[in-house]
């Protein structure tokens, strides 16, 4: 098994600062754009962030989502939640609008309420993304969707344990009736899958 590593989110916007709030409010194509369109779409109220990182993406998500929406971020490093709990304090957030908790998310999500978000988002490149999707699917509400980030990583090697899980994730989606897919090629490539029911 090889460890879980943040997936790039892309590039910054032009006009957003790294450590605040995002401003570009311009058309944009990168990862951050799309989860953000997508908290927006599905007027999220509840979503599962799985690779905190630096905030960033906790950022563009929050933007997106409802006014009193709770994004809940998981991530394994201590270090990087403390960076990110920075950054959204930083960029004005009230803490009341996110939940950081610190620990293995493949461990912490059958925790969390089943059907009780709009928006799971998996922004780790990790040999366990079948679990996440049966995590993740869980979780969401008819209408809800997880967003694998990173799925265009895999190793030029098809036989690596990354090509493998990403293999997997797909055949999983494509032989569960009740989840719709799509495939995003933006940043380092986005597997978005809808919960029908």
């Amino acid at each position: 098994m090889i460890p879980e590593t943040p997936v790039g989110a892309g590039p910054v916007g032009r006009n957003q600062v790294r450590s605040g709030a995002p401003t570009d409010t311009s058309v944009g194509a990168s990862s951050l754009h799309v989860l953000r369109f997508l908290a927006a779409a599905l007027r999220a109220k509840a979503a599962v962030e799985v690779g905190t990182g630096s905030g960033e993406s906790a950022l563009w998500l929050l933007q997106g989502m409802m006014p009193d929406g709770v994004l809940t971020s998981i991530d394994a490093d201590a270090a990087a939640q403390r960076t990110a709990r920075a950054t959204l304090r930083e960029a004005g957030v009230p803490t009341g609008r996110t939940r950081l908790i610190a620990g293995r998310a493949i461990d912490l999500m059958p925790r969390l309420t089943e059907g009780g978000y709009d928006l799971v988002s998996v922004g780790i490149a990790t040999t366990d993304y079948p679990t996440y999707l049966e995590l993740g699917v869980r979780l969401l509400r008819p209408g809800g969707v997880i967003v694998f980030a990173g799925v265009q990583l895999a190793s030029p090697d098809a036989r690596s344990a990354l090509a493998m899980a990403l293999r997997d994730l797909v055949r999983a989606i494509q032989t569960d009736e009740n989840l719709v897919p799509v495939t995003l090629p933006t940043g380092p490539g986005l597997l978005a899958v809808a919960k029908r029911a």
